[in-house]
Parts: C-alpha cells; sequence; structure tokens
C-alpha cells in the first residue's frame, strides 16, 4: 500500500495547471508491505523488496487506487516498483533500481545525420530514446527457486533497448529511462556506438 505523493499543481515557470492537465502520481511512500508472494510452481517465498517507510517509483497505470486513513493511497503488486529510494527527494545517489530494472541515461536524438543534413526537431519529436548508459542495475530477476538471476548487463554498458519499452523518469532535471532487463536488446562498446552514429 503506498501513499501517493502530490501531484504537481504548477509548472516550473509559475503556470498553474488544472486538474485534467496533472500527470497521475507514481510516486510515493510505502504505508504497509506483506512478506511477498509465492511462486505458482514451487510454492517458494519471492521477498517483497521493498518495506514500510521506503519512497517508491512505479508504473503510470499500476495499481487500483483507494483512500485510506483519509489519505490518497494507491495498492500496488511487488512486481510494479521500478525504483525505491529513502529520503524525500529521488536523486541518482539514493535511487536504486529494483529487482530486474535498470536505470538507463538517455542520449539525445541527434538533429542531424552523419553526411550533414539537417533534421526538423518536429520530425523527431514522437520518437522515444530507446539507447542510453546503464547506470544501475537491480539485483536481477528472481528465480524459481528464490534466487537471482544476475544481470545481462552493468552500470557503464551502452545498451540498445526495445522502441516504447522502457518508462521515462527525470531526476535531477535530467532523462532516464527505467527497462526491464528482457527487454534489453544488445549492449556494445563505446567504439561500436560511435560508429553506428556516424
Amino acid at each position: 500500500l503506498v501513499r501517493t505523493k502530490d501531484t504537481l499543481t504548477a509548472t516550473q515557470g509559475g503556470i498553474l495547471l488544472p486538474d485534467q492537465s496533472k500527470e497521475r502520481p507514481t510516486e510515493g511512500i510505502v504505508v504497509a508491505a506483506g512478506p511477498g508472494k509465492l511462486h505458482p510452481h514451487t510454492g517458494v517465498r519471492i521477498t517483497n523488496p521493498v518495506k514500510e517507510g521506503d519512497s517508491v517509483l512505479y508504473g503510470k497505470f499500476d495499481g487500483t487506487p483507494l483512500v485510506y486513513n483519509d489519505d490518497s493511497c494507491q495498492m500496488i503488486r511487488d512486481d510494479d516498483v521500478m525504483l525505491y529510494y529513502q529520503g524525500t527527494m529521488m536523486n541518482l545517489e539514493n535511487a536504486t533500481p529494483c529487482r530486474d530494472y535498470v536505470l538507463v541515461e538517455l542520449e539525445g536524438q541527434s538533429l542531424e545525420t552523419s553526411s550533414g543534413i539537417a533534421i526538423a526537431q518536429s520530425v523527431v519529436a514522437d520518437e522515444r530514446p530507446c539507447q542510453g548508459t546503464v547506470l544501475k542495475v537491480g539485483e536481477g530477476r528472481m528465480n524459481s527457486k528464490g534466487e537471482f538471476s544476475p544481470s545481462p548487463v552493468q552500470a557503464g554498458d551502452i545498451v540498445k533497448f526495445k522502441d516504447y519499452a522502457g518508462n521515462d523518469v527525470t531526476i535531477g532535471g535530467k532523462p532516464f529511462s527505467v527497462v526491464r532487463m528482457v527487454d534489453i536488446l544488445c549492449s556494445f562498446s563505446d567504439e561500436a556506438a560511435a560508429a553506428q552514429q556516424e
């Protein structure tokens, strides 16, 4: 059970937002957490990665809204938690990817081809970046024996992931994506990334 944090009521420039323009909050503080679930085939307990008092980030469409002790809350599954952290504000030092999630720093889109032809911003406006550098890696995917499978990527790797697979998050004013390990298509070196952009 997560008590949702307040939504943004004004932009950074001070413009007040009407209720319809506010994004649904996807961040909150864990009010109560169970011990975890049992694996459906083996009966092994898969422990809950978060505890009461942790701050969590979860998907936009995850969970069920409800009111608990006059607070707006969200009932979410442990699989819905993408990042967790201690404290009031999320930053790169305290954000921890949950289980099989990876925090990826997105690369800026190039508005010029390798031959020097300029591309209009409106042409690439709908494209979401699906490549970046891994900053942090979760502990891995838990298997049916209750053990973690190691991550196929490490911090510092450059990765390409499925289109629209990542969940966009802004930390410290910079764009990041939280991606499940199974959605990562490949990882490559700096030299290969430079050759791809040419």
